[in-house]
């Protein structure tokens, strides 16, 4: 018998229960639909993914067929077109995925085929670490005790080079349009970041651990250095499972280390967010928390070119500019400045959150969607484990703190490579700041904190 793995943000190979489910059957057709406006949109994140779809389809000896239209009707069609009695997934558990799956398995039932989900992209499935009351934790920390508490298994065997069905693309001649040529051109296009697929996930992680893992609990804060394990556009593409990590982890040398549980703390974070987005859909793009709900937002045209301003890193505060920066240049930004730039946008521009997390998705390779928005909202203090609403981060003393010497401002900000030392951080203060075009300040942080806690003492006041 011939099963069908329908490929999504699960592009390896290693690890993969739902490629173990299917394998159990039989030969595997490894299949994949890539939406028409994904092959036109130029987007990091879209272009990243097309790479590791090629990288898949190398790794699966050319075995992969890949189709481009709506996979509402290729899916079926698929299944059909090589006797497939069941549809093999890992559950997509953001809220267009798990509409789009609904739909999907209603077409394959009425052909007499079935869907089936096997594991999530999480360690913990979202949904399945509940309090005691059997509901959703709504803060970190607790999560993340109980998480730990509740436990994983272990990853996953890989299947043989052998599993594979073989004449799967001549089989599909007559569904939809072939979409291989177009996803293997686009990989071969110049990208911003390093090589893409499940080797490259598993080298850089290997990296990581040998080099900089030792350092992380102490240098994970500082953009200056290189030192982060840059794992999130691996893991955003499925190119290697969290529960992989999590076990290199436990068997790693210095696993009980501060530097290893911090580690473990971070993704953590990713998979609580993940959990909360299962439970709250409509958070993606909505307050999470109605605290702030009676709170004033800026809008109009000279709002409009602030926002510019600081989308292009020209808002005069270099810390802020260097971080926006290094998104557009390299489709990354350091967490710590994610932070910054996310509340000089909430808190000193005065803007609602989903503007900033739009234009982060546009640019990030990383970018996933639970992560994004609700990092997005624990800055803005509309979300769960929300920062506090008077807490306001500084540009200039995050700057100094977390970039002492200066390097990562002057690195992203050329204009100011003539100023040494945390000089950098503060032009305004020096004759010749502004000598190579940087420009001035588009506001005051003092007078816009004090604006903005005005704000939330006034939406506060309201409940």
């Amino acid at each position: 018998m011939t099963a069908l793995l329908w490929f999504r943000r699960d592009l390896r190979l290693s690890d993969h229960p739902a490629l173990l489910a299917a394998a159990d059957e039989g030969e595997v057709l490894p299949f994949v639909v890539v939406e028409p406006q994904v092959l036109s949109d130029h987007r990091p994140s879209a272009r990243r993914m097309l790479r590791s779809i090629a990288a898949l389809h190398e790794a699966t000896g050319g075995a992969l067929v890949v189709r481009c239209g709506d996979p509402v009707d290729l899916v079926p069609q698929a299944a059909a077109a090589v006797g497939a009695e069941r549809v093999h997934i890992t559950r997509d558990t953001t809220p267009a995925g798990r509409v789009r799956d609904e739909d999907v398995g209603g077409r394959l039932q009425e052909q007499g085929a079935q869907l089936v989900t096997t594991g999530t992209p999480c360690a913990v499935g979202p949904g399945l670490v509940l309090t005691g009351e059997g509901t959703p934790y709504k803060v970190f920390t607790p999560f993340a005790r109980a998480w730990r508490d509740h436990g994983w298994p272990a990853p996953a065997d890989r299947v043989g080079d052998d599993v594979w069905l073989r004449d799967g693309a001549d089989l599909l001649a007559e569904v939809g349009e072939d979409g291989l040529e177009r996803v293997l051109a686009a990989a071969d296009e110049d990208a911003i970041d390093g090589p893409a697929g499940e080797d490259a996930a598993q080298e850089r992680w290997r990296s990581f651990l040998r080099d900089d893992l030792a350092g992380y609990d102490t240098d994970r804060d500082r953009p200056d250095r290189d030192a982060t394990s840059r794992m999130s556009i691996h893991l955003t593409h499925g190119e290697i499972h969290t529960r992989t990590m999590l076990a290199d982890l436990a068997a790693h040398p210095a696993a009980d280390s501060d530097a290893a549980q911090r580690f473990v703390t971070e993704l953590a974070w990713r998979e609580f967010y993940a959990d909360v987005l299962w439970h709250r859909p409509d958070s993606a793009w909505a307050d999470l928390r109605d605290a702030l709900a009676g709170l004033p937002y800026d809008d109009g045209s000279e709002t409009d070119r602030l926002v510019e301003a600081w989308r292009q890193g020209r808002t005069g505060y270099p810390f802020v500019d260097a971080g926006m920066r290094q998104l557009l240049a390299e489709g990354f930004m350091h967490n710590r400045v994610r932070m910054v730039v996310a509340s000089f946008l909430t808190k000193d521009l005065h803007v609602w959150w989903p503007v900033g997390a739009r234009h982060f998705l546009d640019h990030l390779l990383d970018g996933d969607l639970a992560s994004n928005s609700h990092g997005w909202q624990w800055v803005a203090g509309t979300g769960t484990d929300a920062s506090p609403y008077f807490r306001v981060f500084n540009p200039i003393t995050q700057g100094e703190r977390f970039d002492p010497d200066g390097a990562y401002v002057r690195r992203w900000v050329p204009e100011l490579a003539h100023l040494s030392g945390k000089a950098a951080h503060t032009p305004w203060t020096h004759p010749d700041g502004a000598a190579h075009g940087y420009p001035e300040r588009v506001l005051d942080h003092a007078e816009e904190r004090r604006e903005a806690l005005d704000r939330y003492e006034m939406a506060r006041a309201q409940r």
